[in-house]
């Protein structure tokens, strides 16, 4: 299925207060709930139809919006874009981490293992060795070797696995919500060591490292962002402008090392700046818009208003 929007983007539009950024909003299919982002270095952005069961591929530049069907029971969560340019997807309803390859069009499946039959897949990541790792919310985490398809999983320690992430060094980390933990995994027995959090209860349920390998995390029981030093390891935490305790969902860290966050309870995506430790709030222009993951390329942050079935792109 193929829509233009062209004429939208324009309509659309919308310049943020802060001078160095500027909004954009772009349609997508009625009613598809899309998910997460994933944007290449040529500016083609990736989303999950969660909803509908497609991957979706929008041009920003002609404002086409092309669904691909992922496979009958599907409801992807997760998509990233590996280096060689795959397109991987974690689908909670096909409990499998898929492929798609651009070039042939064709999907590849990486189904879990029977043990594992409802693993509520969430997100993915590629660590230096081309190794995919991700998380699935009952208490999974696991890999597929990109290049064999071998595919390994284990139950995590106390449940909830979400975000991930890699840092520069090669240690993979998760983020459990339910478990309310950082876990950092040994890539290789599977096994993990534990971090809590500043304060019990938080709830962190995104997480990503910066440049130098310093992990930010979102809060979503505490609408906080944290930081915490695996080397000090000590925590920072911050709570969002406006924000009265909850609703953090995402984070990404950009190329300048600044933290994209967004807040369900304000309606907003969010910028910190450590250096400084100060935020710039870019509300949306509809309610209910609930920006899930963020992802982006050097000098776009992109997202995906799961609410109101567009996504939203940030220039700055």
């Amino acid at each position: 299925m193929i829509r233009s929007i062209a004429t939208a983007i324009g309509i659309l539009a919308a310049t943020a207060a802060a001078a160095d950024t500027r909004v954009s909003y772009f349609p997508v299919t009625p009613n598809a709930r899309p998910h997460d982002v994933a944007v290449t270095t040529e500016g083609i952005v990736y989303y999950t139809g969660q909803a509908k069961g497609y991957l979706g591929r929008l041009d920003p530049r002609t404002g086409k919006d092309e669904n691909i069907p992922i496979g009958s029971g599907s409801a992807p969560h997760g998509v990233i874009v590996a280096p060689d340019g795959g397109v991987w997807i974690t689908d909670g309803g096909l409990n499998a981490n898929v492929r798609f390859d651009p070039k042939t069009k064709k999907f590849d499946y990486f189904m879990l293992p029977p043990h594992l039959p409802s693993a509520n897949l969430n997100t993915g990541v590629f660590d230096k060795d081309g190794v995919y790792w991700f998380t699935g919310q009952n208490g999974v985490h696991g890999s597929v070797n990109a290049k064999t398809g071998k595919v390994e999983s284990w139950k995590s320690p106390r449940g909830g696995s979400y975000g991930i992430t890699v840092t520069p060094g090669n240690d993979v980390w998760y983020a459990a919500l339910a478990g309310d933990h950082l876990g950092k995994i040994n890539k290789a027995t599977g096994t993990v060591d534990i971090v809590e959090p500043h304060r019990k209860g938080a709830g962190p349920r995104r997480v990503w490292s910066d440049t130098k390998g310093v992990l930010w995390v979102s809060f979503w029981h505490s609408g906080e962002v944290g930081r915490y030093d695996p080397a000090a390891k000590a925590w920072k935490s911050w709570l969002l402008p406006g924000n009265p305790g909850s609703g953090c969902y995402s984070v990404y860290v950009d190329e300048q090392d600044r933290v994209w966050l967004t807040d369900f309870l304000t309606n907003s995506i969010v910028r910190f700046d450590p250096a400084a430790e100060t935020f710039e709030t870019f509300p949306s222009s509809k309610r209910g818009a609930q920006v899930r993951q963020m992802l982006g390329r050097p000098g776009e942050a992109w997202g995906a208003e799961s609410g109101n079935d567009r996504l939203v792109q940030i220039k700055y």
